[in-house]
Formats: C-alpha cells, sequence, structure tokens
C-alpha cells in the first residue's frame, strides 16, 4: 500500500464503495461515482479502501491505495478473499431458522479479533421457536463480553441502529440468516440498487455476490457481504488463533511449554481450564479444530 507521493499527487481521489472482480465503484464525493478496474491481474482493493486512480475517458484505473487502519479477510491453502477495508466493526448476522453453523461464527469473531475489529452478534428472527435455542448456543458469548443484539428485521431494526451510529461496519454471516433484510431495512433504496447492479451484469440475481458499501449518516456506513459457507484463516499461525480467542488470553504464557499449541500437549493450562469446566467446551473444541488446522498448514510448508 504505497503513500501517496509527487507523482501520485496528480491522481484523482476516490473511495471504493463496491467491488465486482476486478470492476469497483469508486465514489469521487457523495452522489457521484465512477468505475474503476486495477491493472493486470490486481485483486488487492477491497470496499472501505481509499484509493487514488488515474481517469481514462468516463473510467479510471486504479493506480494506489492508502494504509488501511484494518483490512477484514479471509483465506485458504491458494487466495485470500478481501472483504473489507477501514472497517471498525463486524457484525455477525446468525438465526434460529435455518441453523447457523457455530464454527462459522468462531472463525469470523477470530477475523475480526485478529484485525483489531470490534465484533458484536446479531440474532435475527427471534419470533421464530427455534430463537431459545439460539440463545443458549449464544450464552457463551455474550458472557465473554461480545454484544449480542436481538431483532426481528422485517419488523424493527432499532435494537441494531443504535450500535451502528459512528462506525463503518461490516455485515457477514450464512446465506439464509436475513442479511439482505437488514440491509433493505437500513438504507430503503439497496434492493432497487441490487436490481440495477444485477441487470447491468446480466446476472439476473437479486441475492448479495458483491461487497457494497451504503451511507447511513456523515459517520456511519455499513458494507454487505456476500453469504459465507466458510471462513478460512489460513494467514494465522497457531499463536495467532489462540491470542484470537479471548478467553484464552489470561491463560496463554501459563503452560509448561512456551511452544503448546494448546490441543494436547502435558502440562496445558488451557486444557487444564477446559476440564475444569472454566471455558466452553464448544468454543474450545473450535479453537482446537482450528489450531490443527493451522499446525498442519505449517507442516505441509516447512
Amino acid at each position: 500500500m504505497a503513500r501517496p507521493t509527487r507523482e501520485t499527487a496528480a491522481l484523482e481521489a476516490g473511495w471504493v464503495v463496491a467491488a465486482h472482480g476486478r470492476r469497483y465503484r469508486v465514489e469521487i464525493e457523495p452522489g457521484v461515482e465512477i468505475e474503476c478496474m486495477t491493472r493486470g491481474k490486481r485483486s488487492d482493493v477491497a470496499v472501505g479502501d481509499h484509493v487514488r486512480y488515474a481517469k481514462t475517458g468516463d473510467r479510471g484505473i486504479i493506480e494506489t491505495t492508502d494504509p488501511r487502519q484494518t483490512l477484514f479477510y479471509r483465506s485458504d491453502a491458494n487466495r485470500q478473499k478481501l472483504i473489507a477495508a477501514n472497517a471498525t466493526q463486524v457484525v455477525m448476522v446468525v438465526a434460529g431458522s435455518p441453523a447457523f453453523s457455530e464454527d462459522l461464527v468462531n472463525r469470523c469473531l477470530v477475523g475480526a479479533e485478529h484485525a483489531g475489529i470490534r465484533a458484536i452478534i446479531v440474532l435475527n428472527k427471534i419470533d421464530l421457536p427455534e430463537t431459545a435455542r439460539a440463545l443458549e448456543t449464544l450464552g457463551p458469548y455474550r458472557r465473554l463480553g461480545y454484544d449480542l443484539v436481538q431483532l426481528s428485521a422485517k419488523s424493527d431494526l432499532s435494537p441494531l441502529r443504535t450500535h451502528l451510529e459512528g462506525h463503518t461496519s461490516v455485515l457477514v454471516g450464512q446465506s439464509g440468516m436475513g442479511k439482505s433484510t437488514i440491509i433493505n431495512g437500513l438504507v430503503p433504496h439497496a434492493a432497487a440498487r441490487v436490481a440495477e447492479i444485477s441487470m447491468a451484469l446480466n446476472s439476473g440475481r437479486h441475492t448479495t455476490t458483491h461487497a457494497e458499501l451504503y451511507h447511513l449518516g456523515p459517520d456511519s456506513h455499513i458494507i454487505d457481504s456476500p453469504g459465507l459457507q466458510e471462513f478460512g484463516l489460513h494467514h494465522l499461525t497457531p499463536a495467532d488463533a489462540a491470542q484470537a480467542f479471548v478467553e484464552l488470553r489470561p491463560l496463554l504464557g501459563n503452560c509448561r511449554f512456551r511452544d503448546c499449541k494448546h490441543i494436547s500437549e502435558p502440562g496445558c493450562a488451557v486444557l487444564d481450564a477446559a476440564k475444569r469446566g472454566q471455558i466452553s467446551q464448544r468454543r474450545f473444541g473450535s479453537y482446537r479444530r482450528l489450531a490443527d488446522e493451522l499446525s498442519r498448514k505449517r507442516q505441509a510448508w516447512e
């Protein structure tokens, strides 16, 4: 990410508000946008990035990206997928039906913690009978200090609105959790915007297939993202993962071995705490699966 120089000072500045592969919509000023591309196969630009571009006719070529405050992304063995840049908050949307993946929730929270981004959990569709079970599952997260916002997006979004004020939030979650309903309720013109983009791209789809930033106010913005089915964290080490599970942090450094992975090692303070019931067994199981995956990844590379 290059800092502005004398050479780049002549470039136009803008804010990336939508990404469609290597095609981006860049906001020049409120209500004014330009379509931009990147050079070659470059794809390291994310919604929320502040960029500088060279204008070519009625389009632009992104030349540089300003330094980011944060970057929220996922990765697997082959590539990384940028989700949002400069976000100050991750909003994880779940519901009682369809059932949500707790492992996916944990991985999104780990990604947010590692990136230094605040995270909250939204339980949508609270009018459904499955809500009681979902609340029980989410109890450990509330006890860990994560805000749990309960709402029915089709009828009342007021419980969420106050949590969005003053933030650039990125909305994430599995398909079917109600993210689009939340966006349409917060941004009345969003549905029309999605339809317009679908026609322009000949996709014929109205589900979220790209990331897009919407303005909620002068200092409040929300980034919608495609539904997730998995959240790879291959850019992390096992030590990074342990640090990102907030309940493990006070225990780290108290194990017998300095390089303890907290999976099955003797004299592990984390394992001892799990056996005594001091940390959630489900959360700890999610950590162990992730740490084992990251350890095997490192061994494959060595």
